[in-house]
């Protein structure tokens, strides 16, 4: 079947194959995708095996520079972009009005990060409405696909279906989708099910978007009501909030009829912010450094993990668990009880590989709150001064020790040059074997929850269905 940007290979008992420039593959009557341009199967192109392996075997095949594009994301992005915005861009070197360039056409800069920075992970914030965002999504797949690997994009957004607007963090709810009440709303209802029906409502609007990771839900218990994010947060009791977080992970990532729940309807979520931001000293927001102190009163830092670890980690349908995790920038004062150290939630040995790595077992992807890796700006009341703790160390050196913990992916930086460095870093220090292990046990985590949601199958969209 054959659409102007793109063509599907429907298989019998399986994906449909959609591809723009891929050539396709036969085998045992079956259709794939030839990404690598081999002329034969391998084993990461076979979309009958397993997500973990064929994750493994295409991690195997990536240079550490392709890597590191996996664990960037892109500044957020407005289509079409508009000059005089906060995140404008050119087309071929001109404003949007005068390029005469179609709405869902690549800025200048799409193009450079997809091709030279090898950047996967896509920040929408602004889509003018859901046919637009089909079809750039189209278009920023169409050139993925052209490049080695054939890797596709996994686009991601903050929460889109407020009715309301927060001023903690960038939101929009651009892309005609349905409103329903903040966080602190849906708890209001007292109504698991209908916050089933919201999380459902998301995923089918978020895919019919292109969008297949959902920044949220927040799952941080709302202890402190002079915090600025406090709506949108699912209330201040425990049980509430550890059944509202998990029915909404459950209801966002599974495919009804999938035998592990995954596939072409899931929204992979990641639950933030591990291990509970709602603890702020004197409700004091962590997006600025005079707000750095999560301090946990009476000692109850498992009631803030609760969410966590009984919910988004034990999810009643088949995907099990949450596919992704965002610690805050929060230093949590005096939780470290192995090191003593004092430092944002990313850097914390204790925290991300004790806790959560070791502990918990959690083997998801984490990723870092945005912005936490540049220098410090010199006023505290800055919007960009978050390196809490470890402002001695040099960019790379903080990249490099968020690795070392078990975080997989840096939020907010589009920048290849401190995480190269900090390989090289890591490899001064462990060696080149056991630093590339590493790199690829992270390149493992995030390619498998594309090969989850069918990226790889077809990430291409038909605008008319988008917008009905």
């Amino acid at each position: 079947m054959s659409n102007q940007q793109y063509t599907l290979y429907p298989n019998k008992n399986g994906p449909a194959i959609g591809t723009a420039a891929v050539p396709v593959l036969q085998e045992d009557g079956l259709f794939f995708k030839d990404s690598a341009r081999t002329g034969s199967l391998l084993p990461y192109e076979d979309w009958r095996l397993p997500a973990q392996a064929r994750a493994e075997d295409l991690a195997s095949r990536l240079s550490v520079e392709e890597i590191a594009g996996l664990m960037m994301y892109s500044p957020h992005q407005v289509v079409p972009s508009l000059p005089g915005g906060p995140f404008s861009g050119t087309y071929e070197g001109k404003d949007f009005p005068e390029s005469g360039a179609q709405k869902w056409d690549l800025t200048d800069q799409q193009k450079r990060f997809l091709t030279k920075d090898h950047i996967r992970h896509v920040l929408a914030a602004g889509l003018e409405n859901a046919a637009v965002a089909a079809q750039w999504n189209n278009r920023l797949q169409a050139l993925a696909e052209e490049l080695p690997w054939g890797i596709p994009v996994n686009i991601s957004s903050d929460p889109r279906h407020s009715a309301s607007k927060s001023g903690a963090e960038y939101k929009t709810g651009g892309g005609d989708v349905s409103k329903w009440p903040e966080g602190l709303g849906m708890a209001a209802t007292f109504d698991p099910q209908l916050c089933r029906q919201f999380g459902e409502a998301v995923s089918r609007e978020y895919r019919a978007m292109g969008i297949t990771t959902a920044l949220f839900p927040q799952i941080d218990l709302a202890t402190e009501p002079r915090w600025m994010r406090f709506e949108d947060t699912f209330g201040t009791h425990p049980a509430q909030v550890t059944e509202l977080g998990k029915v909404y992970c459950d209801s966002l990532q599974t495919t009804q009829g999938s035998p592990d729940g995954w596939g072409k309807d899931s929204v992979c979520a990641m639950a933030k912010h591990w291990p509970g931001g709602g603890p702020c000293e004197a409700g004091r927001d962590a997006h600025y450094a005079y707000g750095k102190y999560a301090v946990y009163p009476g000692k109850n830092l498992q009631t803030h993990l609760r969410p966590f670890t009984q919910g988004a980690f034990q999810l009643e349908g088949p995907t099990k668990s949450v596919s992704a995790l965002m610690p805050y920038y929060s230093v949590s004062w005096q939780q470290d009880t192995k090191n003593g150290k004092n430092v944002g939630n990313s850097y914390s040995q204790y925290l991300i590989q004790d806790l959560l790595r070791q502990t918990y077992a959690y083997d998801g992807v984490v990723c870092t709150d945005w912005g936490i890796t540049a220098d410090p700006a010199p006023a505290m009341d800055s919007f960009g001064s978050r390196c809490f703790g470890v402002e001695d160390l040099t960019e790379a050196q903080r990249h490099l020790l968020a690795l070392e913990n078990g975080v997989d992916q840096f939020g907010g930086n589009s920048d290849i040059r401190p995480i190269l460095e900090a390989y090289r870093l890591g490899c001064e220090k462990y060696g080149e074997e056991k630093m590339r292990a590493r790199m690829e046990e992270s390149a493992v985590r995030l390619l498998r929850n594309m090969f989850r949601c069918g990226l790889f199958e077809n990430p291409y969209l038909d605008p008319r269905e988008a917008e009905e």
